[in-house]
C-alpha cells in the first residue's frame, strides 16, 4: 500500500491556493480543504481544482443532526471530492445518514462515491485534555470506540493520529481508512499539535494518508518541500 500525502490549502487567499495547486498538481498529492480555504474562497478553490483533474478533500468536520448532515452532504458531493471528513462523537445516526446522503448523490451524478471519515480524537488534543472533555481513558481508548462507531455506521474510515494507526489496524482491518493529521517531517516545528509522528514514521505504521500543512505551504520552496516528504513515503 502506498501512502498518499494530502496537502493541507490552509492559506489566506485565493491566489496563494492557486499558486500551491499549479506548483503541486505535477507531483500527484491530494488537496485537503478546511475551514480557512472553504469558508473564504470554497468555491473558487473547489473549481479550480476541478478544472486541473485533482483531487480534494473537503476535512470540514461536519457534526450536526443527522437531517442537517444529509441536506449537507447534498450540497457538498460533486465531481471531484473524493474524501469528507466528520465528527464521530456525532454518533453513529448522523454519520449513517451522511454516508447515505453521499451514495445517493453520487449515484444521481454518475459519480464515485467520496469516502467518509470519522473525525476521532483531534492531534491538537493530548491526554491530560480528555478528561476536561468528559472522555474516560486514553487517546487510543477513546480513538479505538469512535472508530467503531464510524464502521458500524459504514464510513470508509477515520481522522486519527499515525499513533493509533496500530490500534485501528488490528480492530477494524488494514483497508479501513486512515487519514492523519499531525505529520511534522523531522526538523519542523510542532506549532498546535501535540500527537505527532513524521512521515515516515506514518507510512511505517501503514497509513492510508498523511496530511501536511506548513511545512510545505510555507516552505521557501514547496514543490521541494513535498518532494522531500513524497521521497520519505517512498523510501524502502
Amino acid at each position: 500500500m502506498m501512502t498518499r500525502l494530502a496537502v493541507a490549502l490552509d492559506v489566506p487567499n485565493f491566489t496563494e491556493a492557486q499558486r500551491l495547486i499549479d506548483a503541486l498538481v505535477p507531483l500527484d498529492v491530494t488537496f485537503k480543504l478546511g475551514y480557512e480555504a472553504f469558508y473564504a474562497y470554497g468555491d473558487r478553490v473547489r473549481a479550480y481544482l476541478e478544472e486541473r483533474g485533482a483531487a480534494y478533500a473537503l476535512d470540514l468536520k461536519l457534526h450536526d443532526i443527522p437531517r442537517t448532515i444529509e441536506a449537507a452532504l447534498h450540497a457538498l458531493v460533486r465531481p471531484g471530492v473524493t474524501l469528507v471528513t466528520l465528527h464521530a462523537l456525532g454518533g453513529a445516526e448522523m454519520m449513517a445518514s451522511a454516508v447515505h446522503a453521499a451514495q445517493e448523490r453520487a449515484d444521481i451524478l454518475g459519480m464515485p462515491v467520496p469516502k467518509l471519515l470519522g473525525v476521532t480524537i483531534l492531534t491538537s488534543i493530548a491526554a491530560e485534555n480528555l478528561n476536561e472533555l468528559g472522555l474516560v481513558g486514553g487517546p487510543g481508548e477513546n480513538v479505538v470506540r469512535l472508530a467503531a462507531l464510524a464502521r458500524d455506521a459504514r464510513c470508509a474510515g477515520v481522522v486519527c493520529s499515525a499513533n493509533d494507526i496500530s490500534d485501528i489496524r488490528q480492530f477494524f482491518g488494514e483497508d479501513f481508512v486512515t487519514f492523519c493529521p499531525g505529520i511534522r517531517p523531522a526538523g519542523s516545528a510542532q506549532g498546535d499539535q501535540k500527537r505527532i509522528a513524521t512521515p515516515a514514521q506514518a507510512r511505517a505504521a501503514g497509513a492510508h494518508y498523511i496530511v501536511v500543512g506548513r511545512p510545505i505551504t510555507q516552505a521557501a520552496d514547496p514543490v521541494a518541500a513535498a518532494a522531500a516528504i513524497l521521497a520519505d513515503l517512498r523510501a524502502v
